[in-house]
């Protein structure tokens, strides 16, 4: 099982794919992750990357696929794994494809969490007074100011991967405004009918 989770910044994907993961015993790729423990591993992309983000720059989407085809190459990824917030843009997921591609692997699924935007802003600032409440950190990410701008950058550039694969019949979209459980409860059904 292949899949990608799309969908803004709070839209839930973290939350539901570690539920996936816990359920089918695949793992959750997340390309930040991966960077890390490449550099931290000073693997050959790891080096490329360190040596790009000590100069202050971006990793680039080449050296990003690199890491991504290194990691699927582990033995945990063999049934499958979940590539969150992996492609961001439209080059990203051409790319992914033809790295799949050369592997003779595809995706798949795409699981998209669709969401009201504008209850997202609500939906992080509750999340921050609970982590609050319950005396855990709050995610840098979790502050009004910053989610917009994520937000923005999403809709900007990471709202086109979507289109991308829907042409391809690959996207299942999941209504993200219900609870939880009820996400939960889509997904597994898109997912065992897939």
């Amino acid at each position: 099982m292949r899949l990608i989770f799309l969908g803004p910044p709070g839209a839930g994907k973290g939350t539901q794919a570690a539920r996936i993961v816990a359920k089918h015993g695949i793992p959750q790729l997340s390309t930040g992750d991966m960077l890390r423990a490449a550099v931290a591993a000073q693997t050959p992309v790891g080096v490329k990357a360190k040596t790009v983000m000590d100069a202050g720059g971006l990793v680039s989407d080449e050296i990003v696929i690199g890491i991504v085809s290194d990691r699927i190459e582990e033995p945990d990824c063999k049934k499958g794994f979940i590539l969150d917030g992996f492609p961001r843009t439209l080059a990203q997921a051409e790319a992914l494809d033809a790295m799949l591609a050369s592997k003779h692997l595809e995706l798949d699924t795409v699981l998209e969490l669709k969401v009201d935007q504008s209850k997202l802003v609500d939906r992080i600032v509750k999340r921050a007074e609970e982590a609050r409440a319950a005396g855990q950190p709050v995610r840098k990410d979790d502050d009004p100011e910053v989610f917009k701008t994520r937000l923005e950058a999403y809709n900007r550039d990471t709202a086109v991967v979507s289109p991308y694969y829907a042409k391809r019949g690959q996207v299942i979209e999941i209504d993200g405004m219900q609870s939880v459980d009820d996400v939960t409860a889509a997904i597994e059904k898109a997912l065992v009918g897939h």
